[in-house]
């Protein structure tokens, strides 16, 4: 894995709002930029975090929070609001990304850093943000960071589960989401099937389908295509209408283009989005109950 270096983030920012429609929250901008590796960026590299001397931190979330700002600075996206998606302007819609940042756009993030810096020692603030933006991180900024922070520590400890509990934990997602395990045929181990669990799926529509699963606790590298093409076929043996292959990494542009493919559709559940499940049907975790300030607070004119 390819360790992240600090770099420009801007046009895989732009790249990514404009294949989700030109508006998308934060979450789901980093979620698209990871999947699509947008301008040369991985997975990992997305996701991955560093131990710093102020506690655990996400390098690829502070070039992504300046580069909001950045793109703000030459009008590329509106004026960002807490808890809001980030919206693309007509600018940031249309303009060829080539040669970005132009020296003339250039000169406009310098200037509205420059601003930032004079507002802030006018402000008086003990925190000095340097220049380089290392520490420009804002309320919302610092809230995405918490948010990363325990979903890494949560995909860590699954990677630490044996095959069994692995899969039983699996399970018991799939139950809040709505599967009803098969007594029977539920619960079969991997190794003599290939699938690690079975059930039926009933719609708004009263429509019931067969569901395989099939879970893959990997710590290293992604789920490829021959393991989608692999579970599909296991898939047409139990006479599974769709799947769910669910795995504590990531899956790769073509396994992704595998599940989609033919009748039997696949539903991929990758690490951050096992993550988000977890938070969704509060599974074994303990919410911190607390408030975030609007922007109202952070408006000192």
């Amino acid at each position: 894995m390819a360790e992240y270096k600090r770099r420009s983030v801007e046009k895989a920012i732009i790249m990514a709002l404009r294949d989700l429609g030109g508006s998308a929250s934060r979450k789901a901008i980093r979620k698209a930029i990871a999947d699509n590796e947008y301008d040369g960026l991985t997975y990992d590299q997305v996701y991955a975090t560093k131990e710093g001397k102020t506690g655990t931190y996400s390098p690829f979330l502070f070039d992504f929070n300046f580069g909001i700002r950045n793109l703000r600075s030459v009008q590329y996206i509106e004026e960002p609001h807490r808890n809001q998606d980030i919206v693309l302007t007509k600018a940031g819609e249309n303009d060829d990304l080539t040669n970005y940042p132009s020296l003339e756009q250039k000169k406009e993030i310098r200037a509205y850093w420059d601003k930032k810096d004079k507002e802030r020692a006018e402000r008086n603030k003990n925190k000095h943000i340097e220049k380089s933006g290392d520490e420009s991180t804002g309320p919302e900024d610092q809230e995405d960071t918490k948010d990363l922070n325990w979903k890494n520590q949560l995909i860590t400890q699954l990677m630490k589960f044996d095959p069994s509990k692995f899969e039983s934990f699996s399970r018991l997602l799939i139950t809040k989401m709505g599967v009803v395990i098969d007594k029977d045929r539920g619960i079969v181990r991997s190794g003599d099937h290939g699938i690690d669990g079975f059930g039926y799926f009933t719609s708004d529509e009263f429509r019931t389908s067969r569901v395989a699963i099939q879970c893959k606790r990997y710590t290293k590298g992604a789920v490829s295509e021959p393991e989608i093409d692999k579970f599909k076929g296991v898939m047409d043996s139990f006479n599974a209408e769709y799947g769910i292959f669910i795995t504590t990494n990531y899956f790769t542009d073509r396994a992704r283009k595998k599940a989609t493919q033919g009748n039997n559709t696949v539903t991929l559940i990758d690490g951050q989005t096992l993550a988000e499940l977890v938070e969704k049907y509060q599974l074994h975790i303990t919410p911190v109950n607390t408030y975030a300030l609007d922007d109202y607070y952070f408006d000192l004119k």
